[in-house]
């Protein structure tokens, strides 16, 4: 959906159509495959998330160099996601739910899947506090949502984009943020940090091209969406859809970005000792 709402806009500027294409599998891997191996010429670009990062930090199905396999253009949005439980669980605030990771069956949270950020964030949660945390993972944050819901798990990592339906309807509950910031949409709910001081987790959306754009291409790709972003009708939208922030950068902060979230999940897939599905 991010890569529609730039599109047309993108199109419009750059006098070209532009044709959203998806290419799911492997973590995003699919599509980065077939990015990094296309023309250098401007034409094919690729709208990566901060899951190609965590994807690249567990060294599955690479057939390429995760940070310099391609040209990084401009980021355009972060976000982070939210820990949400049932409506009618007894825990009031974070630090009570972490409690209840005491009683015999240990606290379950629910993610995206194995080796997901929303994984990882669960797993940081539990490195930084010493609780003991029971990982669930299903098939997108769709279902781990309905096991919530279901009392499968007692809570789940997901994005607040995709909480807000469930939240507002009164079947599940915010307890914390995973972002440092507040968020608009969820008023009120305190940041993880909060509770557990230097624990953030945000996550990110850019746009990447083949290695070896060249300068004058990369230059006019980056500029039109630093132009784009700046306008209410698509920056708004953006950070309205993932209920985060309109973050921009250059080339090369974007690939400073990638190499460090690399890093920074490559420890903590050591440390913990995470095994991919």
């Amino acid at each position: 959906m991010l890569a529609r709402i730039l599109a047309a806009p993108l199109g419009s500027h750059l006098g070209q159509p532009v044709v959203v294409e998806a290419r799911p599998g492997a973590g995003g891997m699919v599509a980065a495959a077939a990015l990094t191996r296309a023309a250098a010429d401007g034409y094919t670009m690729g709208l990566m998330t901060g899951g190609h990062a965590v994807s690249a930090a567990f060294g599955r199905n690479l057939t390429f160099d995760p940070v310099d396999g391609f040209t990084w253009i401009a980021q355009v949005v972060e976000y982070g996601f939210v820990v949400t439980v049932r409506a009618d669980h007894p825990a009031a605030d974070l630090r009570a739910l972490l409690a209840r990771a005491a009683a015999p069956n240990g606290l379950s949270y629910g993610s995206a899947g194995t080796g997901s950020t929303h994984h990882l964030a669960g797993e940081l949660l539990a490195a930084m506090t010493g609780t003991p945390l029971v990982h669930v993972p299903y098939r997108g944050e769709a279902d781990a949502m309905t096991a919530l819901m279901a009392g499968n798990i007692e809570c789940a990592i997901v994005t607040s984009a995709t909480a807000l339906p469930q939240i507002r309807s009164g079947r599940v509950r915010a307890v914390a943020l995973t972002s440092s910031r507040p968020s608009a949409s969820l008023p009120g709910v305190p940041t993880i940090e909060a509770t557990v001081p230097g624990y953030v987790v945000t996550t990110w959306a850019g746009l990447a091209g083949p290695p070896g754009l060249p300068g004058p291409v990369l230059d006019a790709l980056n500029g039109a969406v630093l132009r784009l972003a700046d306008q209410p009708a698509v920056g708004g939208r953006m950070a309205e859809l993932v209920d985060g922030t309109v973050r921009t950068s250059t080339s090369a902060e974007l690939r400073g970005l990638v190499a460090s979230e690399m890093g920074r999940w490559r420890r903590l897939i050591d440390e913990r000792q995470v095994r991919p599905d």
